[in-house]
């Protein structure tokens, strides 16, 4: 192994996996709810970094290549294990993570059963679009529970019809809770949304790899 910059920061990116699931361990929230959202953001920044760098430099290597999905997709499974839990196992969250990790673990089991001829199974635009929609999606659900946070914050000692009036313009909002109120509702509801739209992506595509493996699937029996 070559300690290049591409290198390093898939290495880096692995090494966030688990950080993301300490951080609501050790620190109090909102912080963790911070802290999870730069890690994750930076994470996702490196994913599109390191491959980039090592191409434009001539940097590409076999560990960077065995490394990289790995650490993709451990970054995903532990983000998505961590917002199924803020969710309180909500079944509109869980649901969808655990087709997109189910996915995950099917394509891999192939590819590591098809051996030299997985290379065969390319990457699909298709894929690569689902994979920048899982990254937005779960970005915007760490981003809910920060929303969350000052929102409550803000209407903390409040009665329902006090609250429903700044909201509905009839008293003065002074303390911003309709920005506050529509980031909430945006990255709750956004976040939700684009996380179900992945998850469908993630079973078309699924699907797509299976299909074109079965005649490797039917060489490698015979």
């Amino acid at each position: 192994m070559t300690w290049t910059l591409p290198n390093t920061l898939t290495v880096i990116r692995l090494a966030t996996a688990p950080g993301l699931a300490l951080v609501f361990l050790l620190l109090p929230r909102p912080l963790a709810d911070w802290a999870a959202l730069i890690l994750f953001v930076g994470a996702a920044a490196t994913d599109w970094l390191d491959g980039r760098l090592a191409r434009a430099w001539g940097q590409e290597s076999a560990f960077g290549a065995m490394l990289d999905p790995i650490a993709d997709k451990a970054m995903v499974a532990l983000a998505l294990l961590v917002v199924a839990a803020l969710s309180g196992l909500s079944v509109w969250t869980l649901l969808p993570a655990s087709l997109i990790l189910f996915r995950e673990v099917f394509v891999s089991g192939l590819r590591e059963y098809l051996g030299a001829a997985a290379g065969l199974l390319k990457v699909t635009r298709l894929a690569k679009w689902k994979t920048t929609l899982q990254m937005t999606a779960i970005s915007l659900l760490f981003a809910q529970g920060i929303f969350a946070h000052y929102f409550g914050m803000g209407v903390f000692g409040m009665d329902g019809a006090t609250v429903d009036g700044i909201l509905s313009g009839a008293i003065p909002d002074e303390g911003g809770l309709n920005a506050l109120y529509l980031g909430l509702q945006l990255t709750s509801y956004g976040g939700l949304a684009l996380l179900w739209v992945a998850a469908a992506l993630t079973v078309v595509t699924g699907w797509d790899y299976f299909r074109k493996a079965l005649p490797l699937l039917t060489e490698a029996r015979t």
